[in-house]
């Protein structure tokens, strides 16, 4: 999938409508522009209203308009959250990011989890694209299992920018989720998701308690505090999960 760069950004100025509108409406109407021409594919993503606010100096306000009425229409992200531009795959502005925890007790169900892995590490230079550090920058790595009633509901999959969240590898996740200690120390302002269908893999299948040939629900989503990405998670949820529970309700933890 690839980026939206900063030229590119700078770039809608140069669609901007010289007719006598709101700077906001000028601004939805070139970046609507760049979607039903082609110059944004499908899959791309939408730059944040940080983003554009930074590369146009406009202000926060006119971005949040624009990009909120192109969300209405189908076209953007909403103020606060990265999405992408249309396409065969579900999109993120029809989640919300809750605590697993809190979303299975309102249902009158038991949650517990079940940590797998939890280590300190040097990123790679996978690690450091998905979280915009350097190479061998200092992370944590998560792999926590979610169940509801007794039943696996959710592989969660995590890396930390551990100077943001310096405690990570010392909490309990067992008694609490990761989705409140790093709520705690770096609040999330803006999240990025990209949501699709896929089969799992065999350790998924144990862990999960399924076939090879049960599909799963995969969600891949990145938040950032202020202008710091703080984590990427993998999060993979059985199709049972949402068949029963309707898990698009259900923790995006």
């Amino acid at each position: 999938m690839s980026e939206i760069t900063s030229p590119n950004l700078v770039n809608l100025f140069d669609d901007l409508p010289d007719a006598p509108q709101p700077i906001y409406a000028k601004l939805k109407q070139a970046i609507s522009l760049k979607i039903t021409s082609g110059q944004w594919q499908v899959n791309q993503r939408i730059p944040s209203e940080s983003e554009v606010v930074k590369a146009l100096g406009v202000s926060r306000m006119t971005v949040n308009r624009a990009l909120r009425e192109l969300t209405a229409e189908g076209f953007g992200a909403p103020s606060g959250l990265r999405d992408f531009c249309g396409g065969e795959k579900a999109h993120s502005a029809l989640f919300e990011v809750h605590n697993i925890a809190e979303e299975v007790a309102a249902r009158g169900h038991k949650h517990r989890s079940e940590l797998l892995v939890l280590e300190s590490a040097k990123a790679t230079v996978e690690e450091a694209m998905t979280l915009g550090v350097r190479t061998n920058h200092g992370i944590f790595r998560s792999v926590v299992l979610h169940f509801e009633n007794g039943l696996p509901i959710q592989i969660e999959e995590r890396i930390v920018n551990a100077n943001l969240a310096p405690d990570y590898d010392k909490q309990d996740f067992s008694l609490h989720t990761s989705y409140e200690y790093l709520m705690s120390v770096a609040p999330m302002t803006e999240g990025e998701h990209l949501v699709e269908a896929i089969l799992p893999n065999p350790i998924e299948c144990e862990r999960l308690r399924i076939q090879a040939s049960e599909p799963c629900l995969q969600i891949k989503r990145r938040t950032w505090a202020g202008d710091d990405i703080v984590t990427a998670a993998r999060l993979l949820h059985p199709a049972r999960a949402f068949n029963s529970l309707g898990i698009l309700g259900v923790s995006l933890a």
